[in-house]
């Protein structure tokens, strides 16, 4: 039996995953801030599917949070899933600096640090894998969302980075980027998913498509849909200075921020 650390399990494309991956008989370890809401979907897929979960409440931003995490854990972890991840908006001077500092720690240090400390382990065993939740807006800057599109692309391209040393290692490491998804992600922003325009995934959709490119050991893997296709496919191959200025139309709309003022 084999064991899916999932962090972000609380709610959202994190849910998802531990319900696809309980259905398989995974056995889980569940992470996020909120003991109650991780303790309630831990009884409902111990119920469910029979299979052991257990349940780490741990606030990612702060400092050695990976450390608290990996003390904890009980057995050997075979899947990580790095999907926690929240994100700041609005012009940079008037973000919050703090929120934006634990917006580093929760999207690149804790994953990092995750990563650190679960893959050797994997390495030994002669098997496992690494699923990092990245986001279509890595691809290109995003105006408005500066430091929360530079995490993702972080996240893309230190995911291909290990894809490519451990292909041959028995380890698979997987990039998922989903466009707009049916998530908490907008909660205190000015624009919905739906605002943004093009296909709105969901959850499930989301775990579903990482899970079978997981399987096929793609590397990395882009929610469906025209426009996320175009923003990961199209969009970056054009000069950045043009693909800035277009992404900054977009994103201010999500942003709720008049460029020209």
């Amino acid at each position: 039996m084999s064991t899916a650390l999932i962090t972000g399990a609380s709610s959202g494309i994190g849910t998802a995953f531990a319900e696809r991956l309980a259905a398989e008989g995974h056995d889980l370890v569940l992470v996020a801030r909120t003991k109650d809401r991780l303790d309630a979907i831990a009884a409902r897929l111990r119920a469910a599917h029979g299979i052991a979960v257990d349940v780490i409440p741990q606030d990612l931003s702060l400092p050695g949070a990976a450390a608290a995490i990996t003390e904890r854990l009980t057995r050997p972890v075979d899947l990580l899933v790095n999907n926690a991840g929240f994100g700041t908006s609005g012009r940079f001077e008037d973000i919050d600096a703090d929120a934006e500092h634990r917006m580093l720690m929760v999207n690149v240090v804790a994953l990092v640090d995750l990563t650190h400390a679960l893959l050797p382990g994997m390495l030994e065993r002669g098997h496992g894998g690494v699923i990092n939740i990245a986001s279509t807006a890595g691809f290109q800057p995003s105006p408005y969302f500066a430091s929360y599109a530079a995490t993702k692309t972080f996240v893309l391209n230190f995911s291909l980075a290990l894809w490519a040393e451990y292909e041959k290692r028995g380890v698979r490491v997987l990039a998922v980027c989903p466009g707009p998804t049916e998530t908490a992600f907008f909660d205190g922003m000015s624009a919905s998913a739906s605002s943004i325009g093009g296909k709105v995934g969901t959850p499930e959709e989301i775990a579903t498509l990482a899970l079978g490119a997981y399987d096929r050991n793609s590397g990395y893997v882009v929610a469906k849909g025209s426009s996320n296709f175009a923003m990961a496919h199209l969009t970056p191959r054009r000069p950045r200075r043009f693909v800035t200025r277009v992404s900054r139309g977009m994103t201010a709309k999500m942003a709720g921020v008049n460029p020209s003022a």
